[in-house]
């Protein structure tokens, strides 16, 4: 037997183990909770159900592609009486090396996780296509509103209406995100890495609640320390190049990471620059540009557009400055909270708990009189 043929073998029985523990979580969920999304709603799903609801893998329905597979827009047919379910179906390139890996790795972080703001598996697949290869799918449920970058970035060739997102919104959808990463890192029996935290992979349902998916490179800490900070090894390149910190090769997975990412999330999210516009600033990175900003009070010069564009209506149209003058403290708060969770030094990024409280002054401040 080759080599190939035996680590297929391997992961195989892998993946059977992890159906069996999702199913057993299903079960337990729904004795538990009414609310939680059970297997027996959907029980483990067949290649050809699969087929049906996305329209046979229909190049309309595909939502985006990468590393390690492809996303599917599908319709679940609902049980007896019930509408049609919208789901998000994720096919796994299995030709592509640790594409397995990372269907294990995402299984395996989600099987437990209970919390509204990380994207819960539906049901998975694991089964033969129509050409007698081997097929592994996560399906998940559909998005309506897609991903934060869709907003911060829209493509107008693309999208016919108008993407908004207002201050009190973003520091909505900072909060949820805050909250899921605090479930991974300190509300289990044992710390989760997500790894590659960015905003494609923080997604919106019809209600604006932020959910975070994409668990395709999480990492299970050994153990929890006191301070849920366990290293482990990296295995390699984890992350996307200038979210992470820390997931270069040969470095050590921890949960400060992971924080590291949420900064540059805040800062992508209020000043609505891509980790590529580094000419737009000057050259520096943008922990530099925007630390660089607030120590020479040029805020205006790295707020997103569409903040600005607030900021000057509320300049121009309030009765007295209070509404201004609350909107850009909001902004120096969260630009500074990112510049805090971007530091070079790990034991200097502020911990989820500390992150949660200082957006829930931000808000209160915020909103506010208003």
């Amino acid at each position: 037997m080759g080599a190939g043929a035996r680590h297929l073998r391997e992961w195989s029985a892998e993946i059977r183990i992890l159906t069996l523990r999702l199913c057993s979580w299903h079960k337990t969920s729904t004795t538990n909770s009414t609310s939680t999304t059970s297997m027996q709603e959907h029980p483990l799903i067949s290649y050809a159900q699969l087929v049906k609801a996305t329209d046979s893998f229909s190049a309309t329905n595909l939502l985006g592609s990468g590393s390690f597979g492809a996303v599917y827009k599908g319709e679940l047919d609902g049980e007896a009486g019930e509408s049609k379910r919208l789901v998000a179906v994720k096919v796994l390139k299995l030709r592509t090396p640790k594409a397995l890996k990372s269907f294990t790795a995402e299984c395996e972080a989600l099987h437990s996780m209970r919390h509204r703001n990380l994207l819960k598996i539906v049901t998975i697949c694991s089964s033969i296509d129509n050409r007698g290869d081997d097929f592994k799918a996560i399906v998940y449920d559909f998005m309506t509103n897609g991903s934060l970058e869709e907003w911060l970035h829209p493509d107008r060739t693309v999208d016919s209406e108008q993407r908004y997102l207002n201050l009190s919104q973003r520091v909505a959808i900072l909060l949820d995100v805050a909250y899921a990463l605090d479930d991974l890192h300190c509300q289990g029996p044992t710390p989760v890495v997500h790894c590659d935290l960015k905003s494609s992979n923080v997604l919106l349902d019809a209600d604006m609640v932020a959910h975070v998916g994409d668990f395709g490179l999480a990492k299970i800490l050994v153990e929890r320390s006191s301070s849920s900070d366990q290293p482990t090894s990296s295995m390699g390149f984890r992350g996307t190049i200038g979210y992470a910190a820390q997931y270069g090769a040969g470095n050590m997975v921890t949960t400060h990471g992971d924080i590291y990412s949420y900064g540059v999330l805040v800062l992508q999210t209020i000043t609505g620059k891509r980790l590529t516009d580094s000419e737009s600033r000057h050259g520096l990175g943008l922990h530099e540009y925007v630390d660089r900003a607030l120590h020479n009070s040029a805020l205006m010069d790295v707020v997103d557009t569409q903040l600005s564009m607030d900021l000057d209506n509320e300049l121009h149209t309030m009765s007295d400055a209070s509404s201004y003058k609350r909107m850009v403290d909001c902004i120096v708060s969260l630009l500074t909270l990112g510049v805090s969770c971007t530091q070079e030094s790990p034991s200097r990024r502020m911990p989820t708990r500390d992150i949660i409280k200082e957006l829930h002054a931000i808000k209160d401040f915020l909103l506010a009189n208003m």
